[in-house]
């Protein structure tokens, strides 16, 4: 038998029409009182208002000139600061320091060749006429300590400071482990750790006297973190391996100073010396691409990026620490 459910009389509170319709109308009058919908302003029809107006000339103008300054991402901007780009003459080097170019930087390229390459000349009109800095070259060999202890320091007496520096000077020779000549052993470690030691020391004691810190970006190779199957470089890669703890202990020094230090490990990259090794080994551009995760091999300019965050404000509080841009090919 089913029970009526009786609700008792005091737990119902009935809500008179009358009332109700009231709350309706107090809401309705809040709501056409706002200045969003205002009752004595009426919103125009679309065909009312006319075309939209284009942003004047002033804006526009003023919207493009934010573009590189202080105004958009101002932890990239580079501008008034003093850079040195070792091995910086092409390649690699050359690619970075346009970059630093374009984020404001003043850049001096460090190289052994008596010359830079062909595509420096235009670089230098670039940043000269549309970018308002400077490119500036001198010839040195990172194995002369004491010539480029000089250099350095000269350059930042010039201009009062040194913010930062990029040490992309370094040799290649591939030969197997059983052949190897401690002549070229020691001229690999030499260029490639010693170099780069001394290169960084120089930029470092300009910091120093200076006290402003600075950052330091040493570049080693991914491998320096692996043996490349294939290549026959064991040198090479010990070196690499070595300035990958190198900046280690340098961002320990130095970091009472405000001098940080990082390296980045490329990948395979397609620059001219390699294109000119495929004609050798043309195997090579075909295993090499497939070792990594992107199936393909980097471009010179892939690495621009890395070279204005590590060596700007936006890596402010990394240090001692390598950037792997490999393709993942380390990942594995």
């Amino acid at each position: 038998m089913n029970t009526p459910i009786r609700l008792l009389p005091h737990l119902v509170r009935r809500v008179p029409r009358a009332s109700s319709n009231a709350v309706r109308a107090s809401s309705l009058a809040a709501f056409a009182s706002r200045r969003c919908f205002s009752t004595s302003r009426p919103l125009k029809n679309a065909k009312d208002r006319g075309p939209p107006k284009p942003p004047s000339d002033d804006k526009a103008d003023a919207a493009r000139s934010f573009l590189g300054t202080q105004k958009r991402l101002p932890e990239f901007n580079l501008t008034d600061k003093i850079i040195l780009v070792s091995g910086g003459a092409r390649g690699l080097g050359l690619t970075q320091a346009e970059a630093l170019l374009e984020a404001g930087a003043t850049v001096y390229a460090l190289d052994r060749l008596p010359e830079p390459s062909a595509e420096f000349p235009k670089l230098q009109a670039k940043a000269q006429n549309e970018l308002g800095t400077a490119l500036h070259y001198r010839q040195i060999d990172v194995r002369d300590s004491g010539s480029l202890t000089q250099i350095v320091a000269d350059i930042a007496s010039e201009h009062g400071r040194l913010d930062g520096l990029i040490a992309a000077a370094g040799i290649q020779q591939e030969t197997p482990a059983l052949e190897y000549t401690a002549e070229d052993a020691n001229r690999m470690f030499e260029v490639n750790i010693t170099g780069v030691f001394m290169t960084a020391q120089a930029a470092a004691k300009q910091m120093v006297r200076f006290g402003s810190g600075g950052s330091i970006v040493l570049i080693a190779s991914m491998s320096g973190s692996v043996a490349n199957k294939g290549l026959i470089c064991p040198a090479y890669n010990t070196s690499k391996a070595g300035v990958i703890q190198l900046a280690r202990n340098l961002a320990m020094e130095w970091g009472q100073y405000g001098i940080r230090v990082n390296t980045i490990s490329p990948g395979y990259i397609v620059t001219q010396m390699v294109t000119m090794l495929f004609e050798k080994f043309p195997e090579r551009e075909t295993e090499w691409a497939t070792q990594n995760m992107l199936g393909r091999l980097s471009k010179p300019q892939e690495y621009r990026g890395a070279a204005v965050f590590l060596l700007s404000d936006a890596s402010s509080f990394m240090t001692g620490a390598d950037l792997k841009i490999d393709g993942g090919h380390t990942a594995w």
